[in-house]
């Protein structure tokens, strides 16, 4: 008899792990492995044939996308910063946040003549945002604080992820726009969809039962 073929689940580490984990167990799959972790990467599910894999953020896409997991869970900020080939197929509703641009109360967006100076680590989304409104900007790519940035006077403004706004509002900030909703989502990866159709339409179905409370 032809064993089934395990299905690969690329997580990201930290909080969406510990979300996705919850509904991954309400919709009965074993994450007992994954919640007495330690220092492994890989854990499975053998009544189930799953095998989850604890990654980055942004290596959750290129593991999907390569075809080296078959699923994978990861926020929407990371899928519209890296543009990559998958399908994305759910949102999880968790891990909730925003995109906005904020700066301290002096700054205008649409006043003066000068080239606005925008920092942020996420500079495509930062770009796009801009050439949208029709604005010409110079993107700093910042890895730390992009608090700090207008503050140092580095930079007029920032694009950065917003969850509560306590962080900005320490820091003398205001949110000036909001640019989109962020939240948790499931990507598959093209061919895994075909060849694993039902088993990953079944993963997929009793998630969004879960997540719409039906």
């Amino acid at each position: 008899m032809e064993r089934i073929k395990t299905i690969r689940i690329a997580l990201t580490k930290g909080r969406l792990e510990e979300s996705a984990t919850e509904i991954f167990e309400q919709i009965g799959l074993n994450c007992s492995e994954l919640k007495d972790k330690g220092r492994k990467l890989v854990f499975n599910d053998y009544d189930n044939n799953i095998e989850f894999v604890l990654v980055k953020a942004p290596d959750v896409l290129t593991y999907v996308e390569h075809g080296a997991a078959d699923i994978g869970i990861v926020g929407k900020d990371t899928l519209r910063e890296m543009k990559k080939d998958f399908y994305e197929v759910l949102d999880l509703k968790v891990g909730r946040c925003k995109f906005s641009l904020a700066s301290i109360p002096s700054f205008k967006l649409n006043e003066g003549f000068n080239r606005l100076k925008i920092a942020t680590k996420y500079p495509n989304v930062a770009r796009e945002y801009f050439r949208e409104k029709g604005i010409d900007v110079e993107i700093i790519k910042i890895e730390g604080s992009v608090e700090l940035a207008p503050i140092l006077g580095l930079a007029d403004a920032i694009v950065d992820i917003v969850e509560t706004g306590t962080t900005l509002k320490e820091n003398g900030l205001i949110i000036f726009e909001d640019i989109c909703d962020i939240s948790a989502r499931m990507i598959v990866n093209r061919a895994s969809m075909k060849l694993n159709k039902l088993r990953i339409e079944d993963i997929i179905n009793k998630i969004k039962k879960y997540v719409e409370g039906v």
